[in-house]
């Protein structure tokens, strides 16, 4: 289940022509009813914003956080597109609030692909009324709206949780260009619960900050990276900290599959700094190591070499002692007090050929911890990355 999981929402999702190939890269999330719900967002932070950015924040600003559907492209970012993109991405909100009867600032766009190509804004257009008219709470809604957002993805990504007398339910895309903070990715979260807009964007930010921003593939940010979430109140009202919960599993369990999915990646890396000074330091102790591409080589390799995790967690900028220093992948250390340290080769043979591996970075000075999400950097990354994609 996904999108459609929780009750009162409507998904779709059907191919308008920007991918050449046939495949779905239209999406709609919508409310049943057609109503405003309870909305909250957290955008990219590159300086570099995407026209639908642009309007869908505008957007929440002249509602304070109501919206009744969400519109997603793929195949085209509609960013670098400068005024004629803030048109596009304006239009297309305007002609899904004509097909659902709501207001155009109603509506939130979203759009993932190449960066620097204008939208096709009339393949867009014309496939907005048989998009709408699909809409449905069906799982098979969902799952088609999930597929509608794929660029690079070789899987739909979606998930829900229950809570306690609600349900959340997300799908998101993303499998390149993942950093801190966010990544080149799309994900809107539905919910029944009934929440205020305030408590929402403060829920979301947290199950953002957990998730989506602990996730780094290849160390870029996009221009595009959305995250919405609807809540539409038709199970009541939930505690606060309970639906906040809910939304962190539901990111968390997303930015797994992302992790899982990135371009060329054969591993999943945890990277887990622990006993930093503080937390801020060790959350930046472990974005190093997951970001070296050295690192990220060897994963590759299978070749556990945690002379570059310590040269690495020197140059991070945070305090640091190299007598003090320990690393083990898995459950097998390899360096003690800034030293090898004998270990069983076997069983470090079997942890380094693992589709999972957690390293596990102890500096030896505070109670401070931070983990990074990564993967390791693979041929098939560089076959992805070396031309437009």
């Amino acid at each position: 289940m996904s999108v459609t999981a929780p009750a009162g929402f409507v998904a779709a999702g059907v191919h308008c022509g920007i991918k050449e190939n046939g495949a779905a890269d239209l999406a709609l999330v919508a409310t049943e009813d057609h109503r405003p719900a309870t909305a909250a967002a957290v955008f990219t932070r590159n300086l570099a914003t995407a026209a639908p950015v642009q309007v869908s924040q505008a957007h929440l600003a002249e509602t304070n956080g109501r919206a009744a559907a969400v519109v997603l492209n793929s195949g085209n970012a509609n960013a670098a597109t400068g005024a004629d993109g803030r048109e596009h991405a304006k239009r297309t909100c305007d002609l899904v609030a004509a097909e659902l009867g709501c207001a155009q600032e109603e509506v939130l766009v979203c759009s993932t692909g190449l960066i620097g190509i204008p939208l096709p804004i009339e393949a867009v257009a014309s496939a907005i009324a048989p998009l709408t008219a699909q809409a449905a709470t069906t799982t098979e809604a969902g799952e088609q709206a999930a597929r509608a957002i794929m660029t690079t993805d070789t899987v739909a990504k979606q998930t829900w949780v229950d809570g306690d007398g609600f349900t959340v339910g997300g799908m998101a895309k993303g499998a390149a260009m993942l950093a801190p903070n966010m990544a080149t990715m799309l994900a809107v979260l539905t919910t029944d619960a009934e929440a205020e807009p305030a408590a929402l964007q403060a829920a979301l930010q947290r199950a953002v900050d957990a998730s989506f921003n602990t996730l780094s593939v290849d160390g870029c940010t996009s221009t595009n990276d959305t995250v919405i979430v609807l809540a539409n109140g038709r199970a009541g009202a939930a505690p606060e900290a309970d639906l906040a919960d809910a939304l962190k599993y539901a990111c968390i369990g997303l930015a797994e599959q992302m992790a899982g999915d990135a371009e060329g990646a054969t591993k999943v890396v945890r990277v887990r700094v622990m006993a930093a000074e503080d937390n801020g330091q060790a959350a930046t102790a472990a974005r190093k190591v997951a970001e070296s591409q050295l690192v990220k080589c060897s994963l590759y390799g299978q070749d556990p070499y945690w002379g570059r995790i310590v040269s690495e967690l020197g140059t991070a900028g945070v305090n640091f002692d190299p007598d003090r220093v320990a690393i083990a992948y898995g459950n097998v250390v390899v360096c003690r007090d800034g030293i090898a340290a004998d270990h069983d080769p076997g069983l470090l043979k079997d942890t380094m050929s693992a589709r999972l591996i957690e390293i596990t970075c102890d500096l030896g000075l505070g109670r401070g911890e931070g983990t990074i999400l990564t993967n390791d950097l693979s041929h098939g990354y560089i076959d992805e990355n070396m031309r437009t994609s």
